[in-house]
């Protein structure tokens, strides 16, 4: 004979699994409720001749505690995810009308005439030049940088052309060369613009909508003025 009546065992199961169904957003797993209710039906459907041994006993108490501990621990990690987010949308907002240096070819000359930025030198060179371009396509200036060791140097642009002639606002592109012992070599280029907006993924990520520039990724930007 069974130390366990499995009647009553059975019924709490089908009471649950008729929940389940019931629910749109139903699972398979047990919850805490659950679990108790299947404990104590086994409690009172077991064979008063065979009782539950007091160790079995013992082990679904510890697991019990286990389910309800992992319960509030992740409504611990809920509640700090919540606060980190928050934490974020306020450093996020206060970024709005500030300007930072981002990965970019391109930048925007404004009302102030000038454009910022910086180009990452893998290794030094003797001969380090930028070339700035309009929306068609057509070189408009060249700046001779010179020497440069390996890092990053930084670059101003004066919103001028070769004769020293002021170029509309608009976008303009940049593109930075080293020269080296194999030839010259394209380097990457870093621009400062100026954050219009901040967007809030639903993953906590943070966006930033740059002035001419597009969106980037908060984690994309070199340094924040």
């Amino acid at each position: 004979m069974s130390a366990i009546n499995a009647n009553g065992v059975s019924d709490v199961l089908a009471q649950y699994q008729a929940k389940q169904q019931g629910s749109a957003q139903g699972s398979n797993e047990l919850g805490q409720n659950e679990f108790m209710d299947l404990m104590l039906a086994q409690l009172k459907n077991q064979n008063p001749l065979e009782p539950q041994d007091n160790g079995e006993f013992i082990s679904q108490l510890a697991q019990f505690s286990s389910l309800q501990e992992m319960q509030n621990l992740s409504g611990t990690v809920d509640d700090v995810v919540g606060q980190f987010r928050s934490t974020q949308a306020l450093q996020a907002s206060a970024m709005v009308g500030k300007s930072v240096l981002a990965p970019s070819g391109v930048g925007m000359l404004g009302a102030d005439g000038q454009v910022t930025g910086a180009i990452e030198v893998p290794a030094s060179t003797g001969g380090l030049r930028l070339s700035v371009q309009n929306a068609n396509g057509e070189l408009v200036r060249q700046i001779d940088l010179g020497n440069s060791p390996a890092g990053v140097t930084s670059f101003s642009w004066d919103g001028k052309d070769g004769n020293g002639n002021a170029l509309p606002p608009g976008r303009y592109q940049f593109v930075a060369e080293g020269s080296y012992p194999g030839g010259a070599q394209q380097l990457n280029t870093m621009v400062s613009a100026n954050v219009d907006s901040v967007s809030l993924g639903q993953n906590g990520s943070i966006t930033l909508n740059l002035a001419g520039m597009g969106s980037i990724a908060l984690s994309d930007v070199k340094e924040i003025n």
